[in-house]
């Protein structure tokens, strides 16, 4: 007879600094524990949590509980990383290179890395170089839609299924709740693509880097190329708002979109307008008789 698979441990690093929206960070805890605890594995995995996690946590965390999945839940904001806190409970911003000096350190420990978080894809991408299977939101994700893809992949995961197989077991709970944001948590694995004679040796996740329009050309098979867009609106008010919500939902799918929605707390708010305006391909104005007499339009004119 063959002997047991050793226990899996599941660090959980949770963040919500002050001056961000409030997430239940508790309840997404408490169901995948729940849900573990009703699975026919469930001795095979041992649930470890830290709260309020700054980065000197994280780094300790991994070293003290050696897990082979870690999950984080909390805020992210693009190309600048994951949100942790600082001393003060701030928000601290911890981006993809760094991320992915930590998990290189762990590649022969950690096997599977979920990044529960808005936007977090790239930093996904960086960590799957070295780790072979990481889960990052292509968009912002809903905090509903967050949950459940959390729920559905620790129940497929408890019940004897691969990592794969769970992804894809959580994004059809997304959808089940009737939620359109099925295909924002995107699986990457180490050396999922294939190298020919002049790729680096380094494996590359399965996602390539954006293309800017006009950069070369191609095939009418091709993948649509990704560009920068900005989404211009009056918050606040129905149904500018909403038309500016859906289009974000559908381009953020294959493009780089910019709306007001994903700024932090804090923010200094003209300065990343005029940032966003600088680098759009493309900039999406929503003209309403609200937001014509908007104080920004009138001051502008």
């Amino acid at each position: 007879m063959s002997n047991p698979s050793p226990s899996k441990t599941i660090l959980i690093l949770a963040a919500n600094p002050k001056g961000t929206t409030s997430l239940r960070l508790d309840e997404e805890v408490r169901e995948i524990e729940e849900g573990l605890r009703r699975s026919k594995q469930r001795s095979s995995f041992i649930v470890k949590c830290r709260w309020a996690t700054r980065p000197l946590d994280m780094q300790r965390a991994v070293l003290e509980e050696k897990p082979q999945i870690v999950h984080f839940s909390g805020h992210g904001v693009g190309a600048d990383g994951i949100v942790l806190e600082d001393t003060l409970g701030r928000a601290k911003p911890v981006g993809g290179k760094a991320l992915a000096k930590l998990f290189s350190l762990l590649a022969d420990q950690v096997d599977c890395v979920l990044l529960n978080a808005c936007h977090s894809q790239k930093q996904a991408a960086a960590i799957a170089k070295h780790i072979d299977t990481v889960i990052g939101m292509s968009q912002a994700a809903g905090d509903k839609a967050a949950l459940q893809f959390a729920i559905g992949f620790y129940d497929a995961l408890g019940n004897g299924r691969g990592y794969a197989f769970a992804h894809q077991w959580g994004c059809t709970a997304i959808e089940l709740e009737g939620i359109d944001e099925s295909l924002t948590p995107v699986l990457l694995q180490k050396g999922s693509v294939k190298s020919g004679p002049s790729t680096p040796s380094t494996p590359e996740p399965s996602i390539s880097p954006p293309t800017a329009p006009g950069s070369g050309e191609s095939s009418p098979d091709s993948p649509p190329q990704a560009a920068h867009i900005f989404i211009s609106y009056k918050r606040d008010m129905i149904p500018d708002e909403t038309v500016a919500l859906e289009l974000y939902q559908e381009l953020g799918h294959v493009h780089d979109v910019a709306i007001d929605q994903v700024m932090m707390v804090g923010t200094k708010w003209q300065a990343w307008i005029d940032a966003q305006l600088r680098k759009a391909d493309y900039l999406i104005v929503l003209l309403s008789d609200v937001s014509v007499r908007s104080e920004m339009v009138m001051r502008e004119v």
